[in-house]
């Protein structure tokens, strides 16, 4: 199972796919999903998702993203539907970071089929919080007419979600080691929406921990005291992802375990 590019959107496809998942990633990260958060995406191709990682460039306008992201997955779905013996699967969002943000936009502003959503390190700060020396040029870009907040802003975001989030199945995932996480806010905030339905896991790690990449340890002709401490590495790197794949795909599936 090889990634492959359809509609500017990288894929992976299961012989067998048992469900979609459309994954949007982290603000300076998702511009190539397919290399930055390889090992947990092909972790869950390997289980039978179908994934559909869209990258993205950042800008202010977190409301215009959302709705390019969107079209992109749909012309890649077009394209994908041709290699389906099945004629439906369901289809869950999963992002990280400012890519949950983006599934929250999507989940109210647009016409979306969904059966759930996964939110990893969700965050919704404000561009002088998010984005280093905003403030400083704030000063020069506002006479010019350009904005200097997202669009919407972080109320704006709250209340939008608030108002029209359709999506009622939602996981929520908060690393214990994150700072900038605003992970229980929204937990909050969609239990109000869909009690019952909302499940909130916490998890050792820290805001990077999805990002961790497939690294392998090539063991030599005979094994040494070297690649004994370069196992133990991998392992512990690992630890934390293990977790996280084991949590995500204990929601999607609870009978996989």
């Amino acid at each position: 199972m090889d990634w492959q590019e359809i509609s500017g959107n990288w894929v992976l496809v299961p012989d067998r796919p048992i469900a979609i998942i459309h994954f949007l990633g982290g603000a300076f990260v998702a511009t190539a999903p397919q290399l930055t958060y390889r090992r947990l995406l092909e972790f869950l191709g390997a289980q039978g998702y179908l994934i559909v990682a869209t990258p993205f460039v950042n800008t202010f306008d977190h409301t215009e993203i959302a709705k390019l992201v969107l079209m992109s997955f749909d012309r890649a779905m077009r394209g994908i539907r041709s290699q389906l013996s099945v004629q439906y699967l369901p289809i869950y969002g999963m992002g990280h970071s400012m890519g949950c943000k983006l599934h929250l936009l999507i989940g109210s502003l647009f016409a979306v089929e969904r059966v759930g959503n996964i939110f990893i390190s969700f965050n919704n700060y404000a561009a002088k919080e998010a984005v280093p020396f905003v403030e400083q040029f704030s000063q020069f870009l506002k006479p010019q007419g350009f904005s200097v907040e997202f669009t919407p802003s972080p109320t704006e975001t709250k209340e939008i979600i608030r108002d029209r989030y359709s999506v009622r199945r939602n996981l929520i995932i908060k690393f214990a080691d994150d700072s900038i996480d605003q992970s229980l806010p929204l937990a909050q905030l969609l239990e109000g929406l869909s009690p019952g339905m909302i499940t909130t896991q916490r998890l050792k790690g820290s805001h990077l921990t999805p990002l961790g990449p497939d690294m392998k340890w090539q063991v030599g002709s005979s094994f040494t005291p070297i690649d004994a401490i370069g196992q133990w590495m991998r392992q512990e790197i690992y630890r934390e992802l293990r977790q996280l794949e084991k949590t995500i795909l204990g929601w999607l599936n609870p009978m996989a375990f």
